[in-house]
């Protein structure tokens, strides 16, 4: 390292150093403290967005929730196009087109219904909660429209398991439903049992996808799809005497579906 034996040779190395290095210096500190001050800002506006948001989606379930005083969906329709206008980035306005979607089934328009759950899956990201909802509500309108192929394609796209929760809630209901009945007529020598089939070759399941067919028969043990004479034998077995002491009971015909 050079050195310098005076205070005056020190002060002019420094000055030579200053005049090389400083401006970049000062370059650089401005731009580090620009940035500190871009992201509190940026912070800041998110922030301010989010609770605008909020504020509109409120609004948009206080609508909902008097209905009764503002007849079909109008009083919901103006926050919930402005979420979407103006904050569509936010989950707020996702859900929003939601509730919009929902009151349009409501009031039989299912084109506006379907417009609606597709502006939602090209906003969410692909495989969250907020896209299989908006993909499971969508097949249930096309199908409602008569547009079953589309309905089918919808599902076919899904992740897999996407619907788990929801399939889990609908047999925990069924399961629940049967046992209740079963204990209600058994005073009348009546028995009660359900039948939950897994994937049967129908004219539904012959339209789906050769890749979706191979990756539900990789899904069941037996390695092929059930038959609707898997089915109504199972049933013919419960309604015969041989099934006298099954009651309460979801018989599941699905091959050991994994």
């Amino acid at each position: 390292m050079e050195q310098y034996r005076t205070e005056e040779e020190q002060v002019e190395a420094l000055g030579r150093w200053w005049k090389e290095n400083g401006r970049s210096m000062v370059v650089a500190v401005v731009v580090a403290l620009g940035g500190v001050f871009g992201w509190q800002a940026w912070q800041a506006n998110e922030l301010r967005q989010q609770e605008q948001a909020s504020d509109l989606y409120q609004a948009l379930l206080q609508a909902i929730g008097t209905q009764d005083e503002t007849p079909g969906s109008q009083g919901a329709t103006a926050p919930a196009e402005q979420l979407k206008s103006e904050f569509g980035s936010t989950t707020y306005a996702q859900f929003a087109a939601l509730q919009l979607a929902a009151l349009a089934v409501n009031e039989g328009k299912l084109p506006d219904a379907e417009a609606q759950l597709r502006w939602v899956l090209g906003k969410a990201e692909k495989g969250s909660d907020i896209a299989q909802v908006a993909q499971l509500r969508l097949a249930r309108v096309l199908a409602a429209s008569g547009a079953t192929d589309q309905a089918l394609a919808i599902l076919a796209e899904a992740e897999p398991g996407a619907y788990g929760a929801s399939y889990a809630a609908a047999k925990g209901g069924v399961l629940s439903f049967t046992r209740s009945l079963a204990r209600e007529l058994i005073s009348r020598n009546i028995t009660v049992n359900a039948v939950a089939p897994g994937y049967i070759e129908t004219d539904m399941t012959r339209s789906l996808p050769e890749k979706t067919l191979k990756e539900f028969q990789r899904s069941i043990s037996v390695g092929r799809l059930g038959q609707p004479e898997d089915v109504s034998e199972t049933i013919l077995f419960l309604a015969s005497e041989a099934a006298s002491y099954l009651t309460g009971q979801v018989i599941g015909v699905d091959g050991g579906l994994g």
